[in-house]
């Protein structure tokens, strides 16, 4: 477990979240707000999230849309552990579940879900450089395949249920065909940090068992203008109100 000395106290969603996380291993950053927004749940609905770290997508949907069920799967028990004690001091309900998704514990294996989140690693096993830190290595660096993550989210979706995945714009093809015959109405956003610079971030939605025609919608862009001038916030206002206010991404 981490030790208090360890951690930062970090704000998300304009302060209204307050999350511990590591000062030296994985730590959240934009991607699960952004996941977080692009979730089309319902109050009343359950939510699973896989591998959920320190609880921050699960926790920035929870204070969007009240009344869900949120339960997440973390492989790193220190990381499970900071995801509870996160909850806890927001006053959000999150069952975390120690496990591996390539074994998911039986209590999961025996319940359905409305929607399934993931922020999968975005580096392919082999190759660059190990970050120092254990987890945040774990956090950052495919050692199961999409394939598995996106199996393994599909079998916990009820008919009709929702998968959303954010990643890495370059992992698109890898993550299209990890997918399989079992889920359709896929539906892409590309997110840019510039208008007229290429995707860096995807977040892709489908449905268990649809059947919808593939939708590709205009980008979303972070930063305002070509490039950052000043000190300060440059986010664009749709960026704003996601980052912020904990507004939903319309896919």
């Amino acid at each position: 477990m981490f030790a208090e000395a360890e951690l930062t106290d970090d704000g998300f969603l304009n302060g209204r979240l307050r999350i511990a996380q590591p000062k030296g291993g994985y730590r959240a950053a934009m991607d699960p707000v952004l996941l977080a927004a692009a979730v089309p749940a319902k109050p009343g609905e359950s939510v699973l999230e896989l591998g959920c770290g320190a609880g921050v997508a699960s926790l920035c949907l929870g204070a969007r849309v009240a009344g869900l069920r949120l339960t997440g799967l973390e492989l790193q028990a220190a990381y499970a552990a900071l995801a509870r004690r996160n909850a806890d001091r927001n006053g959000l309900s999150f069952e975390v579940v120690e496990g591996d998704l390539q074994a998911v514990p039986a209590a999961l294996r025996a319940q359905s879900f409305d929607h399934v989140i993931a922020n999968p690693p975005y580096y392919p096993a082999g190759g660059g450089t190990a970050a120092a830190d254990p987890g945040r290595e774990t956090a950052l660096r495919e050692a199961t395949p999409l394939a598995v993550w996106m199996a393994a989210g599909l079998r916990r979706l009820r008919p009709g249920g929702w998968l959303t995945v954010i990643q890495s714009a370059d992992r698109l093809p890898d993550l299209i065909g990890a997918l399989g015959p079992g889920a359709g109405s896929l539906t892409l956003l590309p997110i840019a940090a510039r208008a007229g610079r290429p995707a860096g971030r995807i977040i892709l939605r489908a449905r268990k068992g649809g059947r919808a025609p593939f939708r590709l919608l205009a980008p979303l862009i972070l930063h305002e203008g070509a490039g950052h001038l000043a000190d300060g916030d440059d986010h664009t206002a749709a960026a704003r109100a996601i980052l912020r206010d904990g507004a939903a991404i319309q896919l």
